[in-house]
């Protein structure tokens, strides 16, 4: 059972290459930053390298520090640096603890570490902060509240998924799994 629950959190992982990207404006390497956590596929040290450069560097104004450290952080998760990831996430927090993507993504760190309750929590305050991505707040707490044994609830929030990206077929098929009774 529980190699359903890892194969789900690595479905997430690979329907959404971004995770939950913040986008920050100009052509400097903190927009690069940006572009790489935006883009499909396996990043680059050079990309999480311009990460870095921006936060040390380029005195970015509050918001697109924190940008950064997400965007950094989501680089981190996707090259398997967990730890890192979880710090840049942290550190995001710590700068604007109302930025919805840095609790949306560290929910994303807590489904690949298997702590299940951790990532529901994450997954409530991103949605409650008003993530821009609540379709994939909603997958991630799903497959956080199955691997926790709660099949109503992760019934539930498929289904919320599937309502809020229609065209995104991890939901679907998750949702094909359950047999509804009255």
């Amino acid at each position: 059972m529980m190699g359903k629950f890892l194969v789900s959190a690595a479905a997430l992982m690979a329907a959404s290459p971004a995770i939950a990207a913040i986008q920050v404006l100009g052509s400097s390497s903190a927009r690069m930053c940006y572009e790489a956590a935006e883009a499909p596929g396996k990043p680059t040290i050079d990309e999480l390298q311009r990460c870095s450069t921006a936060l040390s560097e380029e005195g970015l104004a509050p918001h697109d520090e924190v940008a950064t450290l997400v965007n950094r952080g989501i680089l981190r998760l996707r090259l398997g640096r967990l730890d890192g990831a979880v710090a840049d996430f942290n550190s995001a927090i710590g700068g604007d603890p109302n930025e919805p993507e840095a609790y949306l993504d560290k929910g994303m760190v807590a489904l690949r570490m298997n702590d299940g309750a951790q990532a529901v929590s994450l997954f409530d305050t991103a949605l409650q902060k008003k993530t821009r991505r609540p379709a994939l707040a909603y997958y991630g707490r799903a497959v956080a509240q199955e691997m926790a044994g709660r099949l109503k609830e992760a019934y539930l929030d498929y289904r919320q998924a599937s309502l809020l990206e229609p065209q995104w077929q991890e939901p679907k098929i998750d949702l094909a799994r359950f047999t509804v009774r009255q």
